[in-house]
């Protein structure tokens, strides 16, 4: 039987895809993907680790794929979504323990944002995590609450915004955060199935409800915007949020995206359980 290329193409760009992709045979479920400024590529895994202690979190791929060593088995209790700040560190969402786990690249427990297991100090089941170029963090928390959380890179509470509802600034799951070069902070509203953008702290800017259900944002210098829903599609926008392209990449929608500095692009697949890569072709 031959196995077909399948290709999509976004705006002018046309990327061949490869799924599965990576030694993540074995794993559990892949909720999340980032990589650094080395193309080290960062796969956060969704697994009880009070449950299964010898589970890791967090898988460590070479740029090529290659499994290279793997953390968070005793620290994370139930990863859901993570990113890596411009210094290298690893920021878990460690999402019903209410709590931002951080570590370096090789695993180490740096510090930590929250009271872990404590609801609403400040989080209550946050979803992802975001750097400003100033060096400030944005929570989108999340399942159980309605706020975005602004920090400094030291972890001090800056204030934020949000609250239930379908209005300009009010959320129903802000399950994915993104901040702009220009520090413009977008908020993947899955429930509400749009994309709101907003300044640094919190002024509405606009709203964008061409989705269904999105559920990650990942951005690029230029400040475009590469979006996952559950259509499921993968949609390039224009830093304005025009629409330039989408394809349809994975099977049932990809919980996390991201850039590798080579310019593929990473997805990872709750279901089936792996990664897919878009490599960029002529």
């Amino acid at each position: 039987m031959t196995r077909h290329t399948l290709h999509i193409t976004l705006g002018t760009q046309r990327y061949a895809i490869q799924r599965p992709w990576g030694e993540t045979d074995g794993v559990g479920g892949i909720s999340d993907v980032a990589t650094d400024a080395e193309g080290r590529i960062f796969v956060l895994l969704r697994q009880d680790a009070y449950t299964d202690p010898e589970s890791p979190s967090v898988l460590v791929l070479s740029p090529d794929g290659r499994r290279e060593h793997a953390f968070g088995a005793k620290e994370v209790a139930d990863g859901h979504m993570f990113g890596v700040s411009p210094a290298g560190d690893v920021y878990v969402v460690d999402r019903d323990a209410h709590q931002v786990i951080i570590f370096n690249r090789h695993g180490k427990e740096l510090g930590r944002i929250g009271e872990r297991h404590q609801a609403l100090r400040p989080f209550n089941s946050p979803c992802d995590i975001a750097f400003a170029p100033n060096g400030d963090i944005y929570v989108g928390d999340g399942y159980a609450a309605a706020r975005v959380h602004r920090f400094s890179s030291a972890g001090t509470p800056l204030g934020g915004w949000g609250e239930p509802g379908r209005g300009p600034g009010q959320f129903l799951i802000p399950h994915a955060v993104w901040v702009q070069p220009d520090g413009t902070v977008v908020v993947a509203d899955r429930d509400n199935s749009r994309l709101q953008f907003f300044t640094p702290t919190g002024g509405f800017i606009r709203s964008i409800d061409d989705f269904h259900k999105p559920m990650d944002i990942w951005g690029d210098a230029k400040g475009q915007l590469y979006v996952t829903d559950q259509v499921p599609r993968l949609s390039l926008l224009a830093a304005d949020g025009a629409l330039i392209g989408r394809g349809r990449a994975v099977l049932n929608g990809a919980h996390g995206v991201c850039q590798a500095p080579d310019g593929t692009i990473l997805l990872a697949e709750m279901n089936p359980r792996r990664l897919s890569r878009l490599v960029p072709v002529d």
